[in-house]
């Protein structure tokens, strides 16, 4: 015997997927070049209404409701790309050796303190990219991110590498400055938990 309520909240779902699934699918595929992605966050999306049906909450603008569910899931997922772009961050010793970030951090490891410290300096590095203008930081995280070459790069956007160094150079300044006050900040014991 079927149940009454779980027969109409299933249709509901399945009119509402029908009728929002093409905007829905286009609205993710702006902002994300991978289709297959594409297709799990709207499948992560449709997941999350399912749920919230199935828990009996009220959702009175189902459309704006699901688009701000896509554009978390999108920002979820530019986070971990960008967590995940900082890891290949590298220094160089004395020696020659290449470091990446994951050694140049405090180890999450070492205690309290130093997984504080860790999250703060990943923040402020994250906070620091976020504050330069647009053409600086992409050219930053193009050239240190992804290793692409500025010949590379001015050939794709058609800017001079000239152009494209100075950007990055003044990204560089930008960074060193914002990371140089949170290292004074450790320094002096003016960073607490």
């Amino acid at each position: 015997m079927s149940d009454p309520i779980n027969d109409a909240q299933d249709r509901q779902i399945a009119e509402v997927i029908e009728r929002e699934q093409s905007r829905l699918r286009n609205f993710i595929c702006r902002r994300v070049d991978d289709g297959s992605v594409t297709e799990d966050i709207l499948q992560d999306v449709f997941f999350e209404l399912v749920v919230a049906y199935r828990l009996s909450k009220p959702i009175e603008h189902v459309r704006a409701w699901l688009f701000r569910v896509a554009r978390n899931r999108i920002v979820d997922l530019f986070r971990k790309k960008k967590r995940e772009a900082l890891d290949d961050i590298v220094g160089v010793e004395d020696d020659g050796d290449v470091l990446s970030l994951e050694e140049l951090l405090p180890s999450a490891g070492a205690g309290p303190d130093a997984a504080y410290a860790r999250t703060v300096l990943i923040e402020e590095l994250e906070s620091a990219l976020g504050e330069l203008p647009r053409e600086q930081r992409e050219i930053f995280i193009a050239h240190e991110f992804e290793s692409r070459s500025f010949k590379d790069l001015a050939a794709e956007t058609g800017i001079g590498v000239n152009t494209l160094l100075s950007r990055k150079r003044y990204a560089v300044l930008h960074l060193r400055r914002k990371l140089q006050t949170i290292y004074d900040d450790f320094a002096k014991g003016r960073v607490s938990k």
